[in-house]
């Protein structure tokens, strides 16, 4: 019976993350940005958790695997696309626009999409064992969730408009497949040699995050991704 439990535990904790997307995603598609964020900051930290724990206990397995490429694409790829949905219905469309204001908001979806192929190449690519190839599906939520709850004001007002989102939703998909090669927060010791790269991401990031606030997350991620192409070498 022990033995059940603890190898259960790893799903049960992936199944939270999957629990935290979906209400994430409920959030999002009635406009409530600041919920809809802080439950896929919670799903990120029990997708944290799952893997450590399933390394801990040594319970990995295949359905693990797979379970947690699905939650993954609940909380990271339909939560932020939900949050994009809702807001191509809040921002300005200029006249030019005006005729594809209806269709325009399920172009969101681009983001669920590209999480599921990112993650599904993720599973494949043996490159991705201490790096990443293109965005981290986490990353790109946070990222329109930080920046939607910080900057909200601006990204409804008349300096900003549909045809602006619609150009970030696809930035930011391809992003998530591209073969980018993105540095990993893992440290492997303390020293600057083997971590500098990590050091003096999170040396800019602080300020970032006191100067922009809730929006400095989605600054960070802007932050991360010019670190890793000014770091990129073929």
């Amino acid at each position: 019976m022990a033995n059940v439990i603890t190898r259960n535990i790893p799903n049960t904790i992936t199944s939270c993350n999957l629990f935290c997307g979906c209400i994430a995603s409920y959030m999002a598609f009635h406009s409530k940005y600041e919920l809809a964020l802080l439950f896929i900051v919670l799903g990120a930290t029990f997708d944290f958790f799952d893997g450590m724990t399933a390394r801990l206990l040594h319970v990995s397995s295949p359905i693990g695997k797979e379970l947690d490429s699905l939650a993954d694409d609940i909380t990271f790829g339909l939560a932020p696309a939900a949050i994009a949905f809702s807001l191509f219905k809040e921002v300005h469309y200029p006249d030019f626009l005006m005729s594809l204001s209806g269709i325009m908001p399920y172009t969101a979806f681009l983001i669920a999409v590209f999480s599921a192929l990112r993650l599904a190449k993720f599973n494949l690519d043996e490159r991705q064992t201490s790096s990443f190839i293109g965005m981290p599906t986490p990353a790109n939520a946070l990222f329109w969730g930080s920046l939607i709850v910080g900057a909200h004001g601006f990204l409804v007002s008349e300096h900003f408009n549909a045809l602006y989102l619609f150009i970030l939703v696809v930035v930011m998909s391809l992003l998530l497949v591209a073969e980018l090669p993105m540095f990993s927060l893992k440290f492997k010791d303390l020293s600057w040699g083997h971590n500098k790269i990590s050091y003096i991401f999170l040396i800019v990031s602080i300020p970032l995050l006191i100067i922009f606030q809730l929006s400095g997350f989605a600054a960070v991620i802007v932050w991360y991704i010019i670190l890793s192409l000014l770091t990129y070498k073929k």
